[in-house]
């Protein structure tokens, strides 16, 4: 009987004349209900694990939108690598490029002629942003083979290296992972190979593969080889001459200058370095896989120029526990209906528990340790980082301060590390916190830097986290959890979802990752939306600044792409899921940021195009670099800003906030159009006005005319018209930019029946590209649609099959949301199993912790994998309000509330049998709807804080 009761449905018979039995069973029952279904939706918010993390990809995030953390939950030794939003590396500078416009006519010139290489020669040296400034590679160079630092020659046979380290060789990834963390700089590695006694009088062939960055390398003390570029493969050949009976020596000198450093070897591992003779085989060969020895000659390399900064890891915390004995019933998990990462194992009787969270409201990062039994917390706590130029101090009883500073940089970090005991004993020996025979502890960990704003480096790093530890001052551990969950809440608490339950559920989240693409587990689905949410509320608070490429984590001080923000897709993609569910104030970081480039962008419009407004190219960094970055053929992108743009009007569209529109999205639209008003060109081959140079993004090169740029200019200029409409202003400019939006090149259908990437009718219909970058009018914009342009939407989804479904993580995402579109939710899941598959097989994916896999680590995935999710169930990208639009049979059952919609609109929804059962509407602005599910239609006329309610057909009950 108990089966059919439903939560909040349930309403029991109680006449009086039943009696108290019956009246306390019935509510027993409902009580019964009640707590069985809270605690299955608790459960279905927990990511969690029976083994430590080991990698950095298994560990578990927490953040308050400033501070960023990684959780290891290691039984003896716990590891918190934890992170400041504004470390990174860098400092204020100019990145534009005086008058290159000069040569803007000339390029438009060659691109019109064809002449596309010579346009990019052209562009590569005239037209690219200004790099930092760099040392004197050549004199530092003379220094390291003068063998400064050295005593004696490393190269003999017969020096004494008796006192060198020794570290695995190769190491593909960089000396960075077999314990030289942050090193660049000058290395000797040494080693010696035996000559077998059917070599003599042979040539050898010494196959090292990749060396970072520089080498010069010997055999005996001679030099056998030089080679300088990380992609350059060695394959010495040491002479005859070189080599002597028995004991040969091997040493080479390695000099590198950024990111990863060393021997390399191959990417393939099964592949040793190896020693064989010349015209002999592998089998012949003799492997050079083992130790080596070292030696660190200089690691004050000289700065190598950079066109845009990296986002920089702060530190690590260490938790070193003692007397721990024989573990069971170890769990590690992260709660994403409190932001609480929590550890317990029971050790000689005793049970454990750590529980781990990133305050935003006392702005420190907070972990807790407990026993079941007093007496028995005994630990040494200590900080350190990756960057060289750090210290630990003293500065309490109980604090320890970390101290770092960016190489070459202008930014330095400060990070307090306070412990709170219960009896025990508290000290500080040798700058490591101790505790022993605590009842329960508390470790409060706070960081800031010296970052004021994109031009000012002025700030107090000391007084910040000075502030955040006073703010605890007086406060108990449970005043500080409940004050951190309370504000969480009421972000995440803004939107629940349940789309049923599988057997799945009961295993750890890596394993079910791992069955998710052989077996049925919809409640992974609504996880991985919920973590999306989660991880967008911890690394984007309201106040700080926007979600890079990895959000807020990051471990390695040369991370993948600078953990910047690209523009051309990722930085956006991080935001899809901020309005649609129920997430707008996290979006405020990512506005700050497009003002603060609106500003930085208007030179960059001067010196590039001699243009009005503002523009914004593929990339920008904490410095709000706007100049065109890398090279030609991809960074010569022009609509990045006005891409920006368009998160603006979403939001304005999602939330009806005229102040927000006034003062905030139209002046800076309204800047943005003034620069495309200048910028566009007119073809002379077809007439039309189009966009030039720029490139579809990372893709065919460069060129005059992309799609995408098309379809973003066209979208800026419409929501700029309609924004003046609203706000009743700038007639002149509304008109102008009506009659341009007419001239822009059209949309074309290619030979294939395909949507162009390009003007010229050149798709290759086998091209398997990541980018499908000229679809964006289908999402996330909504210029292509099934209502307005169906044989548009056709061709679009045309080239989609064209394209594949093969693809890194954060493609995948986007497929998702075109898929959804083109309200084909079985093809959109079928994706979606993709992306939610184990990195470690095809690379892309899921890492064990959810973390979206490019691969490597990139954020943006999981932003647009849930936003993808929720476009399932509902869009409003036109006239209508869509429920359900792309339902895939995988999720026949499910309710979600809280989803929004344009217009203003909060939508709860539930359904069976993959049918619509209920609708509620609830009215923030007090706008007219059109409301749809199928071919039924219903006109609604809303009152603002009403709510409306219908059944599957859409009738009002």
């Amino acid at each position: 009987m108990m089966k059919a009761f439903t939560v909040g449905r349930f309403k029991p018979p109680l006449p009086r004349e039943r009696g108290l039995g019956v009246r306390l069973f019935f509510t027993l029952a409902f009580l019964f209900m009640f707590i069985t279904t809270q605690a299955q939706e608790k459960s279905n918010l927990i990511l969690w694990y029976n083994q430590p993390a080991v990698k950095w990809t298994e560990a578990l995030p927490i953040g308050n939108g400033r501070l960023g953390a990684m959780i290891f939950g290691g039984v003896e030794q716990d590891r918190i690598q934890f992170n400041e939003e504004t470390l990174w590396t860098g400092e204020p500078r100019d990145y534009n490029r005086p008058d290159a416009f000069q040569y803007l006519p000339q390029i438009r010139k060659l691109l019109f002629e064809g002449k596309q290489k010579e346009a990019e020669k052209l562009a590569g040296e005239h037209f690219m942003g200004l790099k930092s400034k760099g040392g004197d590679k050549a004199e530092w160079l003379k220094e390291m083979r003068a063998l400064k630092g050295m005593k004696g020659n490393p190269a003999l046979p017969g020096y004494n290296d008796s006192k060198w380290k020794t570290i695995t060789v190769p190491t593909y990834e960089g000396w960075e992972t077999a314990g030289l963390e942050g090193l660049d700089g000058a290395v000797w590695f040494r080693t010696t190979f035996r000559l077998p006694e059917e070599w003599k009088a042979k040539n050898l062939v010494l196959d090292l593969n990749k060396v970072r960055d520089q080498d010069f390398t010997y055999i005996n003390g001679k030099l056998i080889g030089t080679t300088d570029g990380a992609d350059n493969r060695r394959k010495y050949i040491i002479p005859k001459e070189a080599l002597v009976n028995g004991k040969n020596t091997i040493a080479i000198q390695v000099l590198n200058y950024f990111d990863k450093g060393g021997i390399a070897g191959y990417k393939d591992t099964s592949r040793h370095i190896v020693v064989y003779p010349q015209g002999g085989s592998a089998e012949d060969a003799i492997s050079l896989n083992k130790e080596w020895k070292y030696f660190i000659q200089n690691d004050e390399p000289p700065a190598v120029p950079h066109y845009q900064a990296a986002y920089q890891p702060f530190g690590n915390l260490w938790l070193n526990f003692q007397n721990i004995g024989s573990i069971s019933d170890y769990k590690r998990e992260l709660n994403l209906a409190n932001a609480i990462s929590r550890t317990s194992y029971s050790s000689n009787g005793i049970a454990y528990t750590r529980e781990y969270f990133a305050s935003q409201p006392n702005q420190v990062i907070v972990i807790h340790l407990t026993a079941s039994k007093p007496g028995n917390i005994s630990l040494k706590a200590m900080l350190n980082s990756p960057h060289k130029y750090s210290s630990v101090k003293k500065t309490a009883d109980n604090t320890i301060d970390l101290s770092v500073k960016v190489r070459n940089g202008a930014l330095r970090g400060e990070s307090f590390l306070r412990v709170v005991a219960a009896k025990g004993k508290v000290s500080i020996q040798n700058d490591t916190i101790e505790i022993d025979k605590a009842d329960e502890v508390t470790l409060y960990l706070t960081a800031a830097t010296n970052y004021k704003n994109y031009k000012d480096v002025s700030a107090n790093p000391v007084a910040i986290c000075n502030k955040a530890l006073q703010s605890i001052n007086g406060k108990t551990y449970r005043e500080i959890k409940a004050a951190h969950i309370k504000e969480y809440q009421k972000y995440f608490n803004t939107l629940s979802i349940n789309l049923g339950n599988s057997e799945n559920e009961k295993l750890p989240t890596d394993k079910r990752i791992e069955k998710f693409a052989s077996s049925n587990d919809p409640a992974l689905v609504a996880l991985y939306l919920q973590y999306g949410r989660y991880l967008l509320i911890s690394s984007s608070r309201p106040g700080t600044y926007p979600a890079n490429l990895q959000g807020i984590w990051n471990d390695k001080l040369a991370p993948p792409w600078g953990s910047k923000y690209t523009t051309n897709i990722n930085a956006e993609m991080n935001y899809w899921p901020s309005e649609l569910l129920n997430l707008s104030p996290m979006h405020q970081p990512m506005f700050k940021m497009i003002e603060e480039l609106a500003q930085a962008g208007k030179e960059t419009a001067k010196e590039y195009y001699n243009a009005p407004g503002w523009v914004l190219h593929h990339n920008t960094d904490i410095w709000r670099g706007t100049a065109p970055i890398d090279a030609p053929d991809h960074g010569i992108w022009v609509t990045g800003g006005a891409w920006l743009c368009h998160q603006l009007w979403e939001h304005y569209l999602f939330t009806q906030d005229k102040t927000f529109l006034k003062d905030t999205a139209y002046p800076i639209m309204k800047q943005a159009a003034l620069f495309f008003n200048s910028f566009l060109i007119k073809d002379p081959k077809t007439g039309w006005l189009i966009s030039t140079p720029s490139n579809s993004p990372e893709h065919g090169g460069l060129v005059a005319g992309p799609t995408m740029d098309h379809e973003i200019i066209k979208d800026l200029f419409s929501n700029v018209i309609h924004g003046g409409e609203i706000l009743n202003t700038d007639k002149i400019l509304r008109d102008t930019l009506a009659e341009k939006l007419a001239r822009i090149a059209p949309f074309q259908i290619g030979k294939y029946g395909q949507l162009q990437e390009w003007l010229e009718d050149k798709d290759d219909t086998t091209d398997h590209h990541r980018h499908v970058s000229h679809l964006w009018a289908v999402y996330p914009g909504s210029g292509i649609n099934w209502e307005q342009t169906p044989q548009l939407m056709k061709a679009a989804r045309q080239s989609l099959l064209y394209r594949g479904d093969a693809a890194t993580g954060w493609s995948l995402a986007w497929k998702i949301n075109l898929w959804d579109r083109f309200k084909d939710g079985n093809h959109a899941f079928k994706l979606i199993r993709m992306l939610l598959s184990p990195a470690s097989i095809h690379g892309e994916g899921s890492y064990p912790n959810l973390f979206d896999a490019h691969p490597p680590f990139q954020i943006d995935g999981n932003f647009g994998g849930a936003a993808g999710i929720g476009e399932m169930l509902l869009q409003s990208q036109t006239k209508y309000i869509d429920l359900l639009p792309a339902l895939p049979d995988a999720l026949p059952e499910g309710d979600v509330k809280g989803l929004c919609a344009r217009g203003g609109f909060v939508v709860n929804l539930k359904w069976e049998n993959e049918k619509l059962q209920q609708v509620e509407l609830f009215s923030k602005a007090g706008r007219p709807c059109l409301l749809r599910y199928h071919d039924k239609v219903v006109e609604l006329k809303t009152e603002k804080g009403k709510t409306y309610k219908f059944d599957g057909q859409l009738n009002r009950i």
